[in-house]
């Protein structure tokens, strides 16, 4: 069954979260594939992606241009999905130098590359990259791993365990008092991200989504809340999460007790008093969530 994505908003409206790549379509069902002159070669070093950026407009090397300077590519390469009738690879060792027009990129670099689904294809085929990159060793008995060839998995050579990619669910929480919406911004020590944003945190073990919601206000913001209601999901290859978001409402005293380890900031703001550095077009899922609020969506 093929894992095939469409979404309904289009790739060139404003406003478009990150995944939104419709009319594109984004098939994640794995292959064995072997890599053609005219496929699309996702390069990474680390946090960065080897790409050509011209204004915010970015493109991606061939296999063909790859094989300019490393001719093995053909047998390297590494199928991670397609979109539309696309095929899209990546290439584990060795590092490909920057040549020519194709320079590294760090990965936040892609939050405001255009198009938006070229985009979501650097983005999406670093969080690939990188499980195959962190799995190459056994953590049961710690001996070499190797990608299956059936499946998107790593098998054991030794003792044959396999590891599927795993994904962390997280959720961003859109507290509401009437007409207010509470905003937060991440301390220095725990995040680089210094705009306003959502409540957020990652669920644990044991717990439902909801569960999560209520905790992660009570850690973050020291408030009870109800009505807990779920929003839309996205996927966030930035930090290999599944973000989930969630509205809900303070249940009874709205006074915030702001944890100082996570937060620099928590503020009430009034529906058209929102900090006007979210007011631009977002492709993330706090962003969009914040703008429905403001736009009486919510």
């Amino acid at each position: 069954m093929k894992n095939t994505i469409k979404f309904d908003k289009t790739a060139e409206n404003g406003g478009s979260m990150i995944q939104d790549i419709a009319p594109h379509q984004y098939d994640v069902t794995y292959k064995n594939a072997k890599a053609e002159p005219d496929n699309i070669m996702l390069i990474y070093d680390k946090g960065s992606l080897l790409c050509h950026m011209e204004g915010n407009q970015i493109s991606y090397p061939t296999v063909r241009e790859i094989a300019e300077v490393f001719p093995m590519i053909y047998e390297k390469a590494k199928f991670l999905f397609h979109i539309d009738e696309e095929d899209y690879f990546e290439l584990h060792q060795p590092k490909i130098e920057p040549f020519g027009k194709w320079k590294y990129l760090p990965k936040e670099g892609l939050r405001n590359a255009r198009p938006i689904w070229m985009a979501y294809a650097g983005i999406t085929g670093f969080q690939i990259h990188k499980w195959y990159t962190e799995h190459r060793f056994c953590g049961k008995c710690g001996k070499k791993m190797k990608a299956k060839q059936t499946e998107r998995a790593m098998q054991c050579l030794d003792c044959s365990r396999v590891v599927y990619p795993q994904i962390c669910p997280s959720v961003i929480v859109g507290i509401t008092d009437g007409s207010r919406i509470l905003m937060t911004k991440y301390a220095s020590s725990h995040s680089n991200y210094k705009k306003y944003a959502l409540v957020a945190g990652y669920a644990e073990i044991g717990e439902s989504l909801e569960n999560t919601v209520a905790r992660e206000v009570m850690e973050e913001v020291g408030l009870k809340v109800k009505n807990i209601r779920y929003y839309k999901s996205q996927p966030w290859s930035f930090s290999d999460a599944l973000l989930v978001g969630f509205f809900c409402e303070v249940d009874g005293n709205a006074e915030i007790k702001m944890d100082t380890e996570e937060l620099s900031a928590a503020e009430w703001f009034e529906r058209d008093a929102l900090p006007k550095e979210r007011s631009e077009a977002s492709i993330s899922l706090t962003g969009e969530m914040i703008d429905a609020f403001r736009d009486g969506i919510i």
